[in-house]
């Protein structure tokens, strides 16, 4: 088979990886636009989960990529003037420009062709058997048939700046400063031995409210690093505008689509799918999506069989990190909600936010389910029950009510 893999991400790569494991004889290429080790971002989380599943499908990229991981156990949650620990699942963390060089080695050393600095156009297609669009969330191949996609667009209503820093955290951190404009609150974990990634986030108003919008990044930067001096200990925060640039506020999109193919051309990655960063699982879910897509095509020779195996299963094992991450979003956009309770309460409800109950149920009365739930199996089986049914009614809501629908469109420029 004939493939080539348009853009040069995790799940570009890693799928180039797969198929040439699965047959040398197929002809894989993996076209990227920019240069090579241009990577934007700073580090990738992930969980044992993942690791497992890497070593299950290629020990030798698995080997490279946890030697060059680093971990973490717990998470600390900074509110005000307290600091709250709690013990947690192993995390991992790895910078991404590394694990972009591990797998484009791996790849190459199985004899895929890497382009870079080569653009696909929806206009010129490569000739191939199967062209895997992994061009990211704004993908101009897919963009072009949006209408047998079926893509909807949905912006959530928080900021959020990603930004790396010196610091180099020992645990998942979580912090909370209240301003006069409103609460702003930071995600860090370590990457390296050197660097962390820092994701700052806040509601609109309160980036307005304080200038962070304005003036140059360096002047937002400055600001940043006072408000989160406790938890930075000195060190600097770096951004990744061009000098004399403004601050790269965004704001999250989550992307679906209706349909995962079209002819030979199928999604993969950002492309496909996103969910809210807060839940970690982007990256996890498009290597994910590259070892279905790669099961698929070595499971039937017939590539329309094998494309509705790939778009069916994914789709459904995406229903429950999509339900999480859309959760987990409005925990923070209800941040108010939480942030006076007890610290050891709030931290627990934390760790809660993916649950389809919480915003249906008073935050203290909550906390004392979920802690009788862990010592009565009858309540823990209500939970498993309820959650679900709960989860899929808001799914169904929000994909059938039409104001909330957007098209998507090419990014401007």
């Amino acid at each position: 088979m004939k493939v080539a893999c348009v853009g040069g991400g995790p799940a570009g790569l890693y799928l180039s990886i797969l198929l040439k494991l699965q047959d040398p004889s197929h002809d894989v290429t993996v076209h990227e636009r920019d240069p090579e080790g241009s990577t934007y971002g700073w580090g990738v989380t992930y969980w044992q989960g993942l690791l497992d599943r890497l070593h299950a499908y290629d020990p030798e990229s698995a080997r490279a990529v946890a030697e060059h991981s680093v971990r973490w156990n717990q998470g600390v949650a900074h509110v005000r003037d307290l600091a709250t620990r709690q013990p947690g699942d192993e995390g991992h963390g790895i910078g991404r420009h590394k694990f972009l060089e591990i797998l484009a080695e791996r790849a190459r050393t199985l004899g895929v062709r890497l382009e870079f600095e080569h653009e696909i156009t929806p206009d010129a297609l490569p000739d191939a058997d199967l062209v895997v669009a992994g061009d990211g969330v704004h993908s101009a191949l897919r963009t072009r048939r949006a209408d047998r996609f079926g893509a909807e667009l949905r912006p959530g209503r928080n900021s959020y700046v990603w930004l790396g820093t010196t610091k180099v955290f020992d645990s998942f951190t979580f912090a909370f400063v209240e301003t006069e404009h409103g609460w702003v609150w930071c995600y860090g974990y370590p990457f390296s031995a050197e660097r962390s990634t820092c994701v700052i986030e806040c509601a609109p108003d309160t980036r307005d409210g304080l200038g962070l919008g304005e003036g140059s990044e360096a002047d937002a930067l400055a600001r940043l690093e006072k408000l989160f001096a406790h938890i930075l200990d000195g060190h600097p925060l770096i951004g990744r505008a061009p000098a004399g640039g403004p601050a790269q506020w965004l704001t999250f999109r989550t992307l679906t689509n209706r349909a995962w193919y079209d002819g030979n051309l199928v999604l993969l990655g950002d492309a496909a799918h996103t969910t809210h960063y807060s839940i970690g699982a982007g990256t996890t879910l498009a290597l994910e999506d590259a070892m279905a897509l790669a099961d698929a095509l070595r499971e039937s020779a017939d590539l329309p069989r094998a494309l509705a195996r790939y778009q069916r299963e994914r789709q459904s094992a995406l229903l429950s990190p999509q339900s999480a991450a859309r959760y987990s979003a409005q925990w923070y956009e209800n941040l108010t909600r939480y942030i006076d309770l007890p610290p050891d309460h709030m931290f627990a409800l934390l760790g809660q936010r993916h649950s389809p109950l919480l915003p249906y149920v008073p935050p203290q009365l909550y906390y004392r389910l979920d802690q009788a739930a862990g010592r009565l199996e009858a309540l823990r089986r209500l939970k498993r029950w309820l959650g679900p049914k709960i989860a899929r009614s808001a799914h169904t809501r929000v994909l059938t009510t039409p104001k909330d629908r957007r098209a998507v469109r090419p990014p401007v420029g």
